[in-house]
């Protein structure tokens, strides 16, 4: 299951979100195209990523803030920046571009810090915007939990897409986190399930004044829990796989 768009785009432009994406995609490029071996790249993670072992030995604390701007991979920067775009005008539309840059960062460093706490000695580097933008999905979930959010749901050859709340797509996603935080040792390495855990709870945390301000629960029911514009329509998306009808009839794309 992947989300790939919500019904409710921002009503003004969303510079930051725009501004963040560029600036983790130029970062991506810029070493992963002019660092040419593993060993340079393992350095570089090791310099700029966040390995929790340095940090318990007093250095490295710059890294809370440069290691959210790294990607080990082309699929893991695509993967973020696509949820950044899904849930992240809406947030910036809420708190304004400056308040909404300093929520992300603030995600960013809780997330870094839950990864830390989950395995101090670790000496696996922390690479990834996912604890920030876990952050926003946090705070969207609180402030619009009934926004609709299209899923790519796909099985084997059967693929669909299928419009479901927010409150069901971003709470499965953090059970998944939670669940696999304690399944997975965390100097394993791998996905950093805690640094998302993390940021998730520090980014609802950090809504909770805002929406306050905006009513509370007397906001959802005015705006009945999505954001506040036209609800975008979009075509659906259908399997193209042809379905076999009960009696065995032959459909017209059959070649015979």
């Amino acid at each position: 299951m992947l989300p790939i768009r919500d019904h409710n785009p921002s009503g003004r432009v969303p510079f930051v979100t725009f501004a963040l994406i560029g600036a983790n995609v130029g970062i991506f490029c810029l070493y992963w195209l002019s660092i040419d071996s593993e060993l340079a790249l393992g350095r570089f993670f090791m310099t700029w990523g966040l390995v929790p072992a340095r940090i318990s030995y007093g250095e490295g604390f710059g890294t809370f803030l440069t290691s959210m701007f790294l990607h080990g991979g082309w699929m893991h920067l695509a993967g973020n920046m696509v949820f950044l775009w899904i849930f992240g005008d809406n947030m910036e539309e809420e708190m304004g571009h400056l308040g909404f840059l300093l929520f992300y960062l603030a995600s960013g460093v809780a997330a870094a810090g839950a990864q830390y706490l989950a395995e101090p000695a670790s000496v696996i580097p922390m690479v990834g915007a996912s604890g920030a933008i876990a952050g926003v999905m946090g705070g969207y979930l609180l402030m619009f939990p009934k926004a609709r959010v299209d899923v790519f749901f796909f099985f084997v050859v059967f693929f669909r897409v299928i419009p479901i709340p927010a409150f069901i797509v971003l709470g499965i996603w953090f059970a998944i986190q939670l669940g696999s935080g304690w399944a997975t040792p965390a100097d394993q390495g791998g996905v950093a399930y805690w640094a998302h855990a993390g940021g998730f709870v520090a980014g609802l945390a950090v809504t909770v004044p805002l929406w306050l301000r905006l009513g509370g629960p007397r906001c959802w029911g005015r705006t009945h829990g999505v954001p506040p514009h036209p609800v975008a329509s979009y075509a659906a998306v259908q399997s193209r796989i042809p379905r076999v009808r009960r009696g065995g009839k032959i459909g017209p794309w059959d070649p015979r």
